[in-house]
């Protein structure tokens, strides 16, 4: 008897010191406190790093309970990646709630290697920004490609200041870790590079087609770019592409400063805005190279030679 007792007073007290512990930890962490703080989800951020996140930005009192709260809604697939407004004076079922609804602002990837043409399009359709207004501003090889979290209300040009202050930065970072290697401006490594991004996959491919195309321009040599008679085509209505692949002969007799099968030298302007390896590798050009050819085959793979010889073996061998 006083075995059970004992058994019923130990539930009751284990029980007790539950619900308490749970009402504490639901409560809001400072009733008093209406300011607010921006909260911000990563994409891919699984509950826990968001609990963990929460309590330690002061917003809730115990991350073992906003967990358990979370699970007891079954809204865990509800939550969104975003940032939001959110105050320690909410409690924790309606903070949880409040990540279920739409963020304050959008998320924007931009991969390597788009024209401003396509980067305006991702614009209009997630920021209702006219094409135009976009491109009126736009710089091409500025448009940094990164994934970026933009206010919903943001005009065009506070959108290329976020990407062009991006390119800044990185492009800084970049020369630290990469020492410039050759003689070109800064204006020129990143036109060098907008045509490395389209020209090459692989990292090791992109420093190789740098040292190439820098070798080819110190010599006096045209560059002989399907990519840079690609931008100078613009949009293809047939492949529904900004680049064409199918280019016929007469696209390469295009009358173009862009057309470097026609004309020596670099293109006045970038043709694509380039990522960060492209412009490591555009700093890290010089003439340190056997090879002054090169061919990418029908699964991307890059196939070098030395000589016109073993290109054109090259490409009678991967290309047709």
């Amino acid at each position: 008897m006083k075995k059970n007792l004992f058994l019923l007073i130990l539930l009751l007290i284990v029980g007790f010191g539950s619900y308490s512990y749970y009402k504490e930890g639901s409560m809001p962490v400072n009733k008093s406190d209406s300011t607010y703080k921006i909260f911000v989800i990563k994409k891919g951020d699984g509950l826990t790093t968001i609990a963990n996140n929460l309590e330690k930005e002061g917003l809730i009192r115990n991350k073992l309970v906003f967990y358990f709260i979370v699970k007891k809604l079954n809204i865990e697939k509800k939550i969104q990646a975003g940032d939001f407004r959110l105050s320690a004076a909410m409690n924790v079922e309606t903070l949880a709630k409040n990540l279920t609804h739409g963020t304050l602002d959008n998320w924007l990837t931009i991969i390597e290697g788009l024209r401003k043409e396509e980067i305006a399009q991702l614009i209009s359709k997630n920021f209702d920004i006219p094409e135009v207004e976009f491109l009126k501003l736009a710089q091409e090889g500025y448009l940094f490609p990164d994934t970026y979290l933009i206010p919903k209300d943001a005009s065009s040009a506070s959108i290329i200041k976020i990407l062009s202050d991006n390119f800044s930065l990185r492009y800084k970072e970049a020369l630290k870790s990469q020492k410039k290697q050759n003689d070109l401006s800064d204006k020129e490594i990143l036109i060098l590079a907008s045509m490395v991004e389209k020209e090459a996959r692989t990292e090791t491919d992109k420093y190789q087609v740098a040292k190439i195309l820098y070798k080819r321009l110190k010599n006096d040599w045209k560059l002989d770019l399907d990519a840079t008679v690609q931008y100078a085509v613009g949009y293809s209505t047939d492949e529904r592409t900004w680049w064409k692949k199918g280019l016929t002969s007469e696209d390469l007799q295009i009358n173009s400063l862009y057309n470097t099968y026609k004309l020596k030298g670099l293109p006045p302007g970038s043709i694509s805005n380039p990522g960060i390896v492209s412009i490591k590798a555009a700093l890290a050009a010089n003439e340190d190279t056997p090879y002054w050819y090169y061919i990418s085959d029908k699964n991307g793979k890059m196939h070098y030679a030395k000589t016109l010889e073993e290109q054109e073996k090259n490409v009678e061998e991967y290309l047709k």
